[in-house]
């Protein structure tokens, strides 16, 4: 196995790396300042698809320079090989600024790897730049080494993208997938009066922890892992935003309405599995997975 551990070793070390933590904390910061809690955020974490939105417009950009590499390999008409390259560094602003927003609201050794894919990133972004305008300006082929060039780098980038999001699962959904862990029907949890009130507490059920919130005879179960990074959200503030009640995590402070389980607020775009509740005559309450 030792020989297919190359480039994986290497982005390991850099998950592990301190030399960048610095210029890491300072760019973090500037980008949680500038771009508070709200609409647009919640925007480029992608949390009106469902889904981050950084991948799929990364797919655009690096689509768009594949393509061009194609055409200038097949001699192919070279205004098409320009518009490509124009679309793709046009695209490439909104996925900049989507992967920046996502970056910085992720644990340190994400951090790393993504400052690095994120430099090689620009890095690539220049060199697409400067080919377009060696080819506008009439110098095709100094155009399309360019070209290449800015493919050799964005492939490195866009690898150590991939060892984010599948080694270090950025962006995927951390809640448990109850309905595969927790058997349909209702299932007994604990005594109603064990309850404190008014406060979240964790509780567990089989193979997961749950967020139980007692408000006088009523009962929210919520999976207690957050879908962005598994933060324990009982361990989170409770809010009312526009007159709707919410817990907000404290790792990452994605909000959750606690009605539905559904995302007020990003980074996480997934909900949190909701679960519904009932209190047998004995004071016991039973949960089972939500059916919406």
């Amino acid at each position: 196995m030792r020989g297919f551990g190359g480039p994986v070793a290497i982005a390991d070390r850099l998950e592990k790396s301190k030399a960048m933590d610095r210029p890491i904390r300072e760019l973090a910061k500037v980008v949680r300042r500038r771009l508070p809690r709200g609409r647009l955020r919640d925007l480029l974490h992608g949390v009106p698809l469902g889904e981050p939105m950084h991948p799929p417009l990364a797919t655009v950009s690096l689509g768009c320079w594949l393509s061009t590499a194609v055409l200038d390999l097949a001699d192919a008409d070279p205004r098409a090989a320009r518009l490509l390259l124009a679309t793709g560094l046009v695209n490439a602003l909104p996925t900049a600024a989507a992967g920046l927003t996502d970056w910085s609201s992720l644990h340190r050794e994400q951090q790393r790897v993504g400052f690095v894919h994120m430099l090689a990133n620009t890095t690539a972004l220049g060199l697409f730049a400067a080919s377009l305008l060696a080819r506008v300006r009439g110098h095709e082929r100094p155009g399309r080494m360019l070209s290449f060039a800015g493919l050799a780098v964005g492939g490195m980038g866009a690898y150590l993208g991939g060892h984010l999001a599948y080694r270090q699962a950025a962006g995927a959904n951390h809640a448990p997938q109850v309905t595969h862990l927790v058997p349909l029907g209702w299932h007994d949890l604990c005594a109603l009066k064990d309850l404190p009130e008014g406060r979240p507490v964790s509780r567990r059920l089989g193979y997961i922890q749950l967020f139980v919130l007692r408000q006088g005879d009523g009962v929210t179960v919520l999976a207690d892992r957050c879908p962005h990074l598994a933060g324990p959200l009982h361990q989170g503030r409770l809010v009312m935003e526009d007159g709707e009640a919410c817990v907000v995590c404290p790792w990452h402070s994605s909000t959750f309405r606690l009605a539905d389980g559904s995302v007020k607020h990003g980074p996480a775009t997934a909900p949190a599995p909701v679960f519904e509740t009932r209190i047998r005559r004995d004071g016991t309450i039973q949960v089972r997975p939500g059916l919406t």
